[in-house]
C-alpha cells in the first residue's frame, strides 16, 4: 500500500532533498490527494501568461509566487491572476533563487528564454521543486545530460511544455504506426514553413528601468541591450535560441519519437542560409539524419508528398505497406490506394490524457513521471541542437549514440555546451 504524506512532511522532505540528505523518490510517496499543488511561474512573458492562466483554472492548483526579470511581466501577471482568484496572496519575485529558497513551494513552471531553461531547472531539482519547463528543453545539447543527471540524483518530476502530445490526434497517430499496419517505417519527413522576421539593426540603448537586463541575459555572453534582442525576439539569436526550427521541432518531432523512437544515430548533415538583417538563426534549414533503422529528414518547405502541399508543418510515415500524413489535428493514411482518416479496427491502446497541465499536477501528487518526461524529452531534442552545429560548421558531422560526441570533430565537440558566464554559473558547470 502506497503511504501518503500530508503537507508539512512533504515539505520537510523538499527541504532535505535542497541539502542532499534525502531523496524523495519517483515512487512510494505521494502528496496527500486533498492538497492543493502550490506553484510559482519563473518567466511571464506570452507563453509564461499562458501558464498561469492554466495552472490558474485547475483546483488541484494554487499560484503562490510570480517571478520575471521584467517588473512590467510580473505586475501584468498579478492583475490577470486577479482577474481569476481575486483573493489570491500570490507574492512577485524578480530573481527566481528567492522564489526557490520557499519551501512551501511543490512546484515551478518555467517560460524563460532557452538559455535559461537547464540552471533553473537543476537548481529547482535541488531545493525539492518539480517542474514543468517549456520547449525546447535546453539551450545545449550538454545540458540535458545535466538535467538529466540532476533529476536521477534528486527524484524529482519534470514536464516538458509540448502541449499538443496530449491532443487525441497524436495519440491515435502512434496507435496507427505502433499498430504495424503500414509496416516497417523507413523514412519519416517532416517540415516547417516559414522564415524568421526581418531584423534591420539592433538599436543599442540603456536597458529600461523595470528589466534587469543582466540577469535577462544571465548564463549567456554579455551583450549590450537592445530591445531586438529581448523578450520575444531573442529566438531570433543563436546567443539564446534557434529560430523557426529551434521554436517548432519539439512540437512536430515529438509525433515520431512517440510512434517509432528513433535510435541509433549516426549521421546529420545541415544546409540552409542565415537569416536576413540583424538575426542569425536559419532563414531555411534541411536537415538529413541517419538513424540505425530510420531515415529522418526535415525541411524549410513541404516535401513534395502526397497530401504534403498546404500544410505549415507536418510529419509524413513512409511504411513498407503504406503511408501517414499528420499535423496537429489531422491525419490522412494511404494503403493500397485507399485514402483513410482512421482505421477503426486498430483498438486505442494509449491512455488519453486529462490535458498537459492536469497530467503534470497528477504526476507531482502520485509521484511518477508525466506524459512528456525529461528521458523522453531529452532523446527527442538531442538531433535538433546536433543539426544546428552542423548548420554552423556548414559540414556533415558522425555522431556516436553511445558516447554522445562527434567522431574526429573536435571543432563540432566544442559546441555541444557553451560555457556559462562566470557570474552566472550557478551550477558549477
Amino acid at each position: 500500500m502506497i503511504k501518503s504524506i500530508n503537507r508539512r512532511e512533504f515539505v520537510r522532505y523538499s527541504a532535505l532533498t535542497a541539502l542532499g540528505l534525502q531523496f524523495l523518490p519517483f515512487q512510494g510517496s505521494r502528496a496527500a490527494p486533498s492538497d492543493r499543488v502550490r506553484i510559482a511561474h519563473i518567466g511571464l512573458g506570452g507563453m509564461g501568461l499562458n501558464h498561469l492562466k492554466w495552472f490558474a483554472n485547475l483546483p488541484e492548483a494554487e499560484i503562490v509566487a510570480l517571478c520575471d526579470v521584467d517588473e512590467l511581466h510580473a505586475k501584468e501577471a498579478l492583475s490577470k491572476l486577479k482577474e481569476i482568484h481575486p483573493d489570491t496572496k500570490a507574492q512577485i519575485y524578480s530573481d527566481f533563487r528567492k522564489v526557490l529558497e520557499r519551501q512551501d513551494i511543490d512546484a515551478v513552471t518555467i517560460a524563460t528564454p532557452d538559455h535559461w531553461h537547464a540552471q533553473i531547472t537543476i537548481l529547482a531539482f535541488q531545493a525539492g521543486k518539480d517542474v514543468y519547463s517549456e520547449k525546447p528543453l535546453s539551450y545545449s545539447q550538454h545540458e540535458g545530460k545535466l538535467m538529466l543527471n540532476s533529476q536521477n540524483q534528486t527524484g524529482r518530476i519534470f514536464q516538458l511544455g509540448t502541449q499538443i502530445h496530449a491532443g487525441d490526434n497524436y495519440h491515435r497517430v502512434a496507435e496507427i504506426i505502433q499498430s504495424g499496419v503500414l509496416g516497417k517505417i523507413k523514412t519519416v519527413r517532416l517540415w516547417k514553413t516559414g522564415e524568421p522576421p526581418l531584423i534591420p539593426i539592433l538599436n543599442y540603448q540603456e536597458p529600461p528601468s523595470n528589466l534587469n537586463w543582466d540577469m535577462w541575459l544571465g548564463p549567456a555572453p554579455y551583450s549590450d541591450y537592445a530591445p531586438e534582442k529581448c523578450h520575444f525576439s531573442y529566438r531570433y539569436f543563436m546567443e539564446y535560441s534557434g529560430g523557426v526550427f529551434q521554436d517548432f521541432w519539439c512540437h512536430i518531432a515529438d509525433i515520431v519519437w512517440w510512434s517509432i523512437s528513433p535510435e541509433g544515430l549516426k549521421k546529420v548533415s545541415a544546409n540552409g542560409e542565415k537569416s536576413d538583417g540583424a538575426g542569425d538563426t536559419p532563414k531555411w534549414i534541411d536537415v538529413d539524419f541517419k538513424f540505425k533503422k530510420l531515415d529522418l529528414h526535415w525541411t524549410s518547405t513541404p516535401p513534395n508528398v502526397p497530401g504534403a502541399e498546404g500544410r505549415g508543418i507536418g510529419a509524413y510515415f513512409e511504411g513498407t505497406k503504406g503511408t501517414l500524413i499528420c499535423d496537429y489535428s489531422t491525419r490522412e493514411i494511404r494503403i493500397d490506394g485507399q485514402i483513410m482518416e482512421d482505421i477503426p479496427e486498430i483498438p486505442k491502446t494509449i491512455i488519453r490524457s486529462p490535458g498537459h497541465q492536469q497530467n503534470f499536477i497528477d504526476a507531482v501528487k502520485a509521484r511518477s513521471q508525466p506524459e512528456s518526461y525529461l528521458e523522453y524529452a531529452r532523446g527527442m531534442t538531442m538531433p535538433m541542437h546536433l543539426a544546428l552545429i552542423s548548420f554552423k560548421l556548414k559540414e556533415e558531422l558522425k555522431w556516436d549514440s553511445k558516447k554522445e560526441l562527434f567522431k574526429n570533430n573536435d571543432a563540432a565537440n566544442q559546441l555541444l555546451f557553451r560555457p556559462y558566464r562566470e557570474k552566472w554559473n550557478l551550477i558549477g558547470a
